[in-house]
């Protein structure tokens, strides 16, 4: 009898979805659980399926979730930036009427950013094969799923619930021992891509293990893997286990009564076998690493905020030190700066990255802490979803943000993309719990420094990049 190879999770469920196979490309084609719609480009998916009358194969498979263009100012069709936009947010609601799908629209009270709202409604399960056209879909690996973003193959999927995608490659990051205070998720990612660098996860699905990722509530780890395409990742997972499944019990669209046992049955058997081989593998101690906060124009451009700003001519490598240069000349810094002698001009806390309730409150409390003290800065702060918003202002946390003179805002992503009205201006400086600082990612000119909601609220309060570790202190 013919020894079982081990596989690795990632393996399991790309063998469980795979329909068909190409044996001369390796290209499989692979059935697909979920499909998330936004309101960036689906209506091009639409106009191909009427113009070739092509039905919807499986509606109640799709999801759609109006974020990109959702105004933080307002709730309704009225408040969305322009008219160009408006019309955008507009035709997603009136599509997914048309072909019979799920829509969680500006009036809808779950409505959000769709990487918030299908974990928190069940739709991301363990196991699923799940896509949407935003990139930061790795987040709801975090959940046990496969989930990568699709681009313009949306109009293929919704026809036929199929993909062909090409192998993938294994790579393990385990992270282990305990954070030191003040070191939240956030912190760990950036510390992770900046191990790996922009590009180091290419072709890659990154599996994220260890003690300290076992520790992570499920929000922390859908930070952790929301940020794996920054390493240049097809998608991020982390293996289920008694935290995901009780995550998941009682959602609205997870398994219940019979399904339910099944389900979870089939979950535990997902996690790698204990002999699988990675293609790659990185190992590191949660206890060395600090707050973070980036620098350059890549999510790998970070340093700890106690840090310097780099020397390029420090820097061996040709093309990283050309890279190096354009981003401080970008960034308008000089070599051995301290990040904290940085003013910022303004602070942005929220996005698909840091805008759930548990990042919230961490920036709530570090305001508590302030002991009434006042944002130096503008500061907006914007719930990930409908649900997220009524949690926290249950909770008093709009209260908090109000009383300290920040703006509280309504769901989306808001100035994470900078193209609903709220941006960073040419030549300013913003902290931001968002996770890219592409050049002008937040606005054209815009300079984004990336950090956890603790450090974006420490920052607001002192109009500097700061250690929130300062505020755990009492050193104010």
């Amino acid at each position: 009898m013919a020894a079982i190879t081990p596989r690795s999770m990632f393996e399991k469920i790309w063998d469980n979805h795979t329909v068909a196979k190409d044996e001369n490309s390796g290209e499989a084609l692979l059935f697909v659980d979920r499909l998330i719609l936004t309101d960036t480009s689906s209506f091009h998916a639409f106009d191909h399926l009427r113009a070739a009358s092509y039905p919807v194969r499986h509606p109640k498979k799709i999801f759609g979730e109006p974020d990109h263009f959702a105004a933080s100012r307002g709730a309704t069709l009225a408040d969305v930036a322009d008219e160009e936009r408006r019309t955008l947010v507009h035709a997603l609601g009136e599509n997914c009427a048309e072909f019979g799908l799920t829509h969680f629209g500006l009036g809808d009270p779950r409505m959000g950013i769709s990487h918030v709202v299908a974990p928190e409604q069940g739709i991301t399960l363990p196991g699923l094969f799940l896509l949407c056209g935003d990139s930061h879909t790795s987040t709801h690996g975090a959940l046990g799923a496969l989930a990568f973003g699709i681009g313009g193959q949306t109009a293929h999927i919704m026809a036929t619930q199929c993909i062909w995608q090409r192998p993938l490659k294994n790579m393990r990051v385990s992270v282990e021992g305990l954070r030191a205070p003040g070191v939240t998720a956030k912190d760990v990612i950036l510390a992770i891509i900046n191990r790996l660098g922009p590009a180091g996860g290419f072709g890659h699905v990154i599996e994220y293990a260890g003690s300290a990722i076992r520790a992570m509530s499920v929000e922390e780890r859908l930070t952790v893997c929301n940020m794996s395409i920054e390493a240049g990742a097809r998608s991020g997972m982390i293996a289920p286990d008694e935290t995901t499944i009780a995550y998941i019990q009682g959602r609205p669209f997870a398994p219940f009564g019979e399904q339910w046992d099944k389900a979870v049955a089939y979950w535990k058997t997902l996690p790698s076998d204990e002999d699988t081989r990675f293609d790659h593998e990185l190992t590191l101690d949660a206890s060395t690493l600090s707050p973070m906060v980036s620098w350059g124009n890549t999510a790998a451009d970070v340093v700890p905020v106690t840090g310097h700003v780099p020397d390029p001519a420090t820097e061996s490598n040709t093309d990283r030190r050309s890279s190096m240069e354009r981003a401080l000349d970008y960034m308008g810094l000089k070599p051995g700066t301290a990040m904290r002698d940085l003013t910022v001009d303004q602070v942005f806390i929220g996005s698909c990255t840091n805008g759930r309730i548990e990042d919230l409150r961490a920036a709530a409390a570090v305001v508590t802490k302030a002991r009434g003290q006042k944002a130096r800065v503008p500061a907006l702060v914007v719930p990930g979803s409908g649900l997220v918003k009524a949690q926290a202002e249950r909770e008093g946390l709009d209260r908090i943000f109000k009383a300290a003179g920040f703006d509280w805002g309504h769901p989306g992503c808001s100035m994470c993309v900078g193209t609903n009205g709220d941006t960073v201006a040419a030549g300013k400086r913003c902290v931001s719990t968002s996770n890219r600082n592409f050049v002008g990612r937040q606005g054209a000119g815009s300079r984004t420094h990336l950090a956890s909601p603790a450090t974006a609220a420490a920052s607001a309060l002192t109009g500097r990049v700061t250690d929130v570790r300062e505020f755990m202190q009492g050193d104010i």
